[in-house]
């Protein structure tokens, strides 16, 4: 449609298109379509919050250690073009839900000992790597209580976890369609509740939705739109609704996608129950093939359940640390050192050879004094796909550790 009558399906079509996809996205996070428009991805969804929130001199953003990489470089970048500061919340996991909060706390405190503001803070719903669920509902509720803006980056979210916006009721939330809930690349659902679409006058990059302020003067009218026209959509879906010439057919087919999982896999419920319940699974059987352990909080008592791993990814620990003195290494079980300077090139060894001789992937990264990598649960996949990672994880590791006796 858009290639064979371009000028039919953009001036009209594309509209009524988009308003049913954003209709339907809306209904399944628990919004208002007119709260809910498409961007490309995750990053451009928090880039273009922080950029419209037009920090002034003494303001800050706070943000988590674990961010994703192109999220926190986008932060930077804004800094070095404007008046925004950053503070960081550093930690390692393991770690518990209220350690997180008590650290998140104390750097807006002390933030604010400086005399500066905190005007917004940055996290998960889902960290990327490790793959752990992170508390973000209790982290929107201490914004509320202290004044900040909550701006969640829910790259994993949507069709992973169940989320409702009005129950959680966070300041803006973006979430890519194209991850978890099965349409094409790109596609990412950018939430922002009625109280805060005053804060957003422009997309990235600026297009012909663009609200002036009132003391720059009129802008031409849209050449895409009949100005003469009863208006049915607000400024804020209007703005969202062009963003200069891309193929946004991705969006368009969210509908699509949520028959198919309602149709064909079960409904949501069912969807990410399996895949919560295969990721699960999946950790223990590559943790017990590697002799180490999965990702989780370290203060869980028998029986209980970790947060951390409810949802569809997981995190398990490769017998590989990372320090320059082995003596310092304490851990039970079998497994080799390397050096920080190693590290990087083992884990980067590993993930070529994923790719290259067993045609599968998983990432292979640093966090702490250790090597981990990171497993997903999906709807095409069963516990005998891990099983076969497993063993093809042990044999990469036994490289590695002949390597590593080599070089010694």
């Amino acid at each position: 449609m858009a290639d064979a009558r371009p000028d039919p399906y953009i001036r009209k079509q594309h509209s009524i298109l988009l308003d049913e996809a954003r209709e339907q996205v809306a209904q399944l996070i628990h919004a208002s379509k007119d709260e809910c428009v498409f961007v490309k991805n995750a990053t451009s969804g928090v880039a273009t919050v922080l950029y419209n929130l037009n920090f002034q001199p003494g303001e800050v953003v706070v943000y988590f250690e674990p961010v994703y990489g192109a999220v926190e470089k986008g932060i930077v970048s804004l800094q070095e073009h404007s008046s925004l500061q950053s503070r960081k919340v550093s930690f390692e996991y393991p770690i518990s839900s209220k350690e997180l909060e008590r650290r998140f706390l104390d750097v807006v405190h002390r933030t604010r000992d400086e005399g500066l503001v905190v005007r917004a803070a940055v996290f998960d719903t889902i960290v990327s790597n490790p793959g752990v669920r992170f508390p973000f509902e209790g982290l929107v509720y201490i914004c509320q209580e202290e004044g900040i803006l909550s701006v969640i980056d829910g790259a994993h979210g949507i069709g992973q976890i169940p989320l409702d916006m009005g129950q959680l009721q966070p300041d803006f939330f973006v979430s890519n369609c194209h991850k978890w809930l099965y349409t094409p690349r790109s596609a990412a659902v950018l939430y922002v509740p009625r109280r805060n679409q005053h804060l957003i006058r422009t997309t990235l990059p600026t297009s012909w939705g663009f609200i002036p302020a009132p003391s720059s003067g009129p802008t031409m009218y849209s050449v895409l739109q009949d100005p003469h026209a009863a208006k049915t959509s607000t400024p804020f879906e209007e703005l969202f609704e062009f963003v200069a010439t891309s193929d946004d057919s991705a969006y368009i087919c969210v509908p699509a996608a949520l028959k198919f999982r309602r149709d064909v896999c079960g409904g949501e419920e069912a969807i990410m129950e399996y895949c919560r319940d295969l990721a699960n699974q999946a950790a223990d059987i590559v943790a017990a093939a590697l002799g180490t352990e999965v990702l989780q909080e370290p203060d869980l008592k028998p029986g209980e359940i970790s947060q951390m791993r409810q949802c569809a990814m997981t995190t398990v620990r490769l017998p590989i640390a990372v320090a320059d003195d082995p003596a310092t290494v304490k851990a039970p079980g079998k497994y080799i050192v390397v050096t920080p300077a190693e590290a990087l090139l083992v884990s980067t060894q590993i993930q070529n050879e994923l790719l290259g001789n067993y045609n599968t992937f998983v990432p292979v990264f640093q966090h702490g004094s250790w090597l981990w990598t990171r497993l997903s649960g999906q709807i095409f996949l069963d516990t005998n796909d891990f099983q076969w990672l497993a063993c093809v994880l042990c044999d990469l590791c036994k490289h590695v550790a002949r390597q590593s006796r080599a070089s010694a």
